[in-house]
């Protein structure tokens, strides 16, 4: 605030009104900024040269003020107009370079005293919050050359992270499916006595043979089964695919190793009437 009091004392026998010192505590934020006043109006001067104090005749009209600007780094140039709406200012500030535009609306009394105008000390209310809504209404939004020269705000740099690798985990991804060991698991003789009841804890077979029945993969060795008995001639070669689950055309020439599914049929299954 000692810059702000210096700039005060300065234009103190032409502050009349209470919007002249509240627009002076508006331009003191864009000096602290980086800004600086270039002039009046909308177009440029002659010999127009940046400064921290307020251009003569800033002034002169009662209900416009039109102020421009430009940063310290000479990269942006900004141009204010502050529109008095009855106890009302309207700023509006736009950036010449992008044409992106601010806009903030703040009521007079709630931070000017009229009726100390000569006393610096006693002419401002509220200053904190008064400062915090001119920088993010108008000076926040358009680019701080402040920020952007502050070598406390400069980003770090970011730790170089090594690529990831194709085997991190992912607990998306479905890892292709292997049979265990290449071949088909060793599974216990189910006539094991102790194995009643384990492909209830298994159904699927993992370790042990399930609950789901195939016949042609019970664990027991089987005869191969020749798909032309009972017919009068053999089939040609590749009728039936290897593997294929065939039910031949007639009886085989043996009883095949293993349980007989036979061997206990139900109860009356030779009576018509069941």
């Amino acid at each position: 605030m000692a810059g702000l009091e210096l700039l005060y004392a300065s234009q103190a026998p032409g502050l009349s009104r209470p919007q002249d010192s509240l627009l002076c505590f508006v331009h003191w934020q864009l000096v602290t900024h980086q800004y600086r006043a270039l002039g009046t109006g909308d177009q440029p001067g002659p010999n127009e040269r940046k400064s921290e104090l307020l251009p003569a005749g800033w002034n002169a009209n009662q209900d416009l003020y039109t102020l421009r600007y430009k940063s310290t780094d000479d990269h942006r140039e900004l141009l204010l107009k502050a529109i008095m709406v009855d106890s009302s200012m309207i700023l509006n500030v736009m950036d010449c370079s992008s044409k992106q535009v601010a806009d903030l609306t703040l009521t007079v009394a709630d931070y000017i005293d009229p009726e100390h105008l000569d006393d610096f000390h006693r002419v401002y209310k509220n200053v904190e919050e008064l400062q915090t809504r001119v920088v993010t209404g108008i000076i926040s939004p358009l680019g701080d050359p402040k920020e952007k020269g502050d070598p406390k705000k400069e980003p770090k740099p970011e730790k170089k992270v090594p690529p990831a690798s194709t085997q991190d985990y992912d607990p998306l991804r479905i890892p292709p499916w292997q049979p265990l060991g290449g071949r088909q698991p060793s599974w216990p003789d189910p006539r094991d006595p102790f194995a009643v009841g384990g492909e209830d804890l298994d159904p699927f077979g993992g370790r042990r043979g399930g609950m789901i029945a195939d016949p042609l993969r019970s664990g027991f060795r089987r005869p191969l089964i020749d798909p032309s008995s009972g017919l009068p001639s053999r089939l040609p070669p590749g009728a039936v695919p290897p593997g294929a689950r065939f039910d031949p055309f007639g009886p085989g020439g043996g009883r095949p190793a293993g349980p007989d599914p036979d061997h206990l049929p139900p109860p009356g299954y030779d009576d018509m009437f069941m």
